[in-house]
């Protein structure tokens, strides 16, 4: 691939046609690594590319844990500007496949004890960020996105997940209605709701988080027969931030 093609990568559409996204910086790299060595299904060391500048190419052979020898391409410094997109790149990127199983397969199975967590048409990178790195530190999640969400694979999002977006298992462009056809159970959470420490709550399959500033349709809760929960606070103000609020719940069922 042309470096004029890996920079385009940082675009949606490009990543769609060309079939990879990008992974920069030392930390990103290393829990890439960690992940193909730990075996995740849908990560191989022999397809993924990096390119490095001269200061990058012995730390990458030194950090390289796989019998293949690794692929690289030395680029300069200043190719490694035009390619990256901060500030100040530290002179390694990698460029790896995107999951081929992303997009869900008609009405999945339930993947035995696993908690299911829906996000609907969230838009800041940076909660999708967080929100990843969540649900990778609890473990046992399955993360759900609507059509019109934030790409995963933005580079933005891939930062703010600091590596989670390695380890967790999720399926893009699950249409809302579906739910019905997969979980018997659907929370999602509501100011009039039951307090998400009511021992009830950790019994539900699966949990639905609204767009930032709109929410969730009210007609799809009524349709899904979502039950109401909220989290308890002091009043004084009338929302949490998205992330937040997976967050706290994330940790409740952890609990």
């Amino acid at each position: 691939m042309k470096l004029s093609d890996v920079k385009k990568l940082h675009q949606k559409k490009y990543r769609s046609q060309l079939g990879y996204y990008l992974v920069e910086g030392e930390h990103l790299v290393l829990e890439l690594l960690n992940a193909i060595g730990a075996g995740h299904p849908r990560l191989k060391a022999k397809d993924i590319v990096f390119y490095v500048t001269e200061q990058y190419h012995q730390w990458l052979e030194a950090k390289w844990p796989f019998e293949t020898q690794c692929k690289a391409e030395n680029i300069t410094s200043q190719q490694m500007a035009q390619m990256s997109d901060t500030k100040s790149p530290q002179g390694i990127i990698a460029r790896v496949p995107l999951p081929s199983t992303v997009e869900p397969d008609g009405a999945a199975a339930i993947q035995g004890d696993s908690k299911y967590i829906y996000l609907y048409e969230t838009q800041d990178p940076g909660n999708l960020g967080t929100i990843l790195r969540s649900l990778a530190w609890f473990g046992n999640y399955t993360l759900l996105m609507s059509p019109n969400c934030v790409d995963p694979f933005n580079s933005k999002v891939v930062r703010a997940s600091m590596g989670a977006i390695f380890h967790l298992d999720m399926e893009l462009n699950v249409p809302l209605e579906s739910l019905a056809e997969r979980f018997e159970r659907i929370a999602y959470l509501d100011m009039d709701g039951q307090g998400i420490q009511t021992p009830s709550f950790n019994e539900y399959q699966c949990f639905l988080f609204g767009n930032e500033a709109r929410g969730v349709p009210t007609e799809a809760v009524v349709q899904l027969k979502a039950t109401a929960f909220t989290i308890p606070g002091s009043g004084k103000i009338d929302s949490l931030n998205l992330a937040s609020a997976v967050n706290i719940c994330v940790y409740e069922l952890s609990r």
